[in-house]
């Protein structure tokens, strides 16, 4: 088999969400799902990981810079709010609050709201919590307006509401705002409200002129947040696609930091050649037409494991879903739901989808009448599953390190001692894995049970020590790191590391 090649330019930023400049003029980025802060030189394209996973903050989403050049930093999912000195040090402000997501500094004073069904607006200045308002349906990126006041969306409402920074009733501003994710004030003080939809839609509101609107639709797929630099230019980030754009009042764009892909997961391919990924906010493929070599397919939140049957794809998602979708008419049905994280997927000749439900210790059968039964109940931790040519079912278990056969609902061990084994497929006689302890493709002859390997030094995200939180106050949380592999009609192999897709030719 030869080398693996890149189906896509490594990501530079996977995931950007808030974003807020320095007291270097370096633009700060918050990446929720990478675990870690970034700073981007605007001149040049230079990132800088300036806070680097594994270390306090697990997922960042939005920071502010005090006056002191402090760093001021939501930590979503565990629900803290930390500080950062300008030498380096931090300092925990509050662990009482439920998904912390925007955040400001007024002067000397924070200010704090909740993603939440019921979120609130805290100040958090000095490390007391005093509540201004709650009610929030969903906040999230928010800022001192030219009147004084705090402004923030209602992500699920589509409105925009402000309340003073001492508190008292909140004022509603604006409504039937397209699904408002992020409210910004340029330079001039006109609002912006940026849309977390796939249009990228902007919308413009004059509150001096009676609140008169326009929008503007720059095509970024799920855009994040917003920040104007000294000369009112506006740089936007996206959840969805990772990146910095320079957004033009008429919509144009220019890419800072080309987008990509924020995992990606799962893989499949087509019977037309047509690479489909998993990328946890959407449906993606490699294009190298598309900025950043990756083009989304379809906005589709929380998409992981993915597998093609003829004009269809059957996706999971670790939040408990599987749903079948069709990319020529965008028809998109559940099939299973409340499971517990479901992952791999696979699909029998007679339609039938086989799922890998990790968390529940089970791989599953998904009927045409979308009944579920189970296959094999009491493992350890499937994650992928893969079927051979007469019907028998495999999976693998990154945590027993091994791959098994079911034999009439038994796990019977086809290869162990491997490093974490995730990704699985199968062409002809042989099983294909990815051990992502020891970054390497390894083959399984299904005949001799002769185990090889195929390719090295891949670069597989290896599992974490301490497992992410996948669910936070009965909301979505961090998803795992899946390795996806699959083969494709032409019989090479596909894999996901983090930021690309690898290709390897028979």
């Amino acid at each position: 088999m030869s080398a693996g090649r890149r189906l896509t330019p490594p990501s530079g930023l996977p995931g950007s969400n808030g974003v807020s400049f320095g007291p270097d003029g370096r633009l700060y980025v918050a990446q929720f799902l990478a675990g870690q802060i970034s700073a981007v030189d605007l001149a040049s394209g230079d990132i800088e990981v300036v806070v680097p996973p594994g270390g306090p903050i697990e997922s960042p989403d939005d920071l502010a810079f005090g006056a002191d050049g402090s760093m001021y930093v939501t930590d979503l999912v565990p629900g803290r709010v930390w500080r950062r000195d300008p030498l380096g040090e931090y300092r925990l402000l509050s662990d009482e609050l439920r998904l912390p997501n925007g955040i400001t500094c007024v002067g000397d004073r924070l200010f704090v709201n909740e993603m939440n069904f019921d979120g609130r607006v805290v100040e958090l200045t000095g490390g007391e919590l005093r509540v201004l308002t709650g009610g929030l349906a969903m906040g999230n990126a928010m800022q001192l307006g030219p009147d004084g006041c705090l402004y923030y969306p209602h992500m699920l409402t589509g409105q925009v509401f402000r309340i003073p920074p001492d508190g008292g009733e909140p004022e509603l501003v604006a409504e039937d705002v397209h699904e408002p994710v992020a409210v910004r004030f340029d330079l001039d003080g006109t609002l912006l409200v940026l849309s977390r939809g796939e249009a990228g839609i902007v919308t413009r509101i004059d509150l001096a002129g009676g609140g008169a609107r326009s929008l503007v639709t720059s095509g970024v797929v799920g855009l994040d947040n917003a920040a104007f630099d000294a000369e009112n230019r506006m740089f936007v980030s996206s959840y969805a696609s990772g990146g910095i754009a320079e957004l033009h009042p008429d919509g144009r764009t220019r890419q800072v930091v080309d987008p990509g892909f924020d995992g990606p997961y799962g893989v499949t391919v087509d019977f037309g050649g047509r690479v489909y990924a998993g990328d946890h906010y959407r449906l993606a493929t490699p294009d190298a037409t598309a900025v950043g070599g990756v083009r989304t397919q379809a906005l589709m939140i929380f998409t992981h494991g993915v597998v093609a049957e003829g004009e269809l794809l059957h996706l999971t998602s670790q939040y408990g879903e599987v749903r079948t979708y069709h990319p020529a008419t965008g028809e998109s049905r559940s099939r299973a739901g409340g499971l517990a994280r479901p992952q791999g997927i696979a699909v029998r000749d007679d339609g039938a989808l086989v799922v890998a439900e990790t968390d529940a210790g089970r791989i599953l059968l998904i009927d045409a009448a979308d009944e579920v039964t189970v296959l094999a109940e009491n493992l350890t931790h499937p994650v992928d599953v893969a079927l051979d040519a007469s019907g028998h079912c495999y999976f693998s278990d990154d945590h027993d390190g091994a791959v098994y056969r079911i034999d009439d609902g038994e796990a019977v061990p086809i290869a162990t001692d491997l490093g974490a084994p995730q990704g699985l497929t199968i062409r002809g006689d042989e099983l294909f894995t990815i051990e992502t302890t020891h970054h390497r493709l390894r083959a399984v002859s299904l005949t001799t049970s002769e185990v090889r390997t195929e390719a090295e030094n891949l670069p597989t995200t290896a599992p974490e020590a301490t497992p992410r939180a996948l669910f936070s106050h009965g909301m979505p949380g961090t998803p795992l790191p899946f390795a996806g592999l699959t083969t494709a009609p032409d019989g090479s192999l596909h894999l996901t590391a983090p930021g690309t897709i690898l290709r390897f030719d028979p």
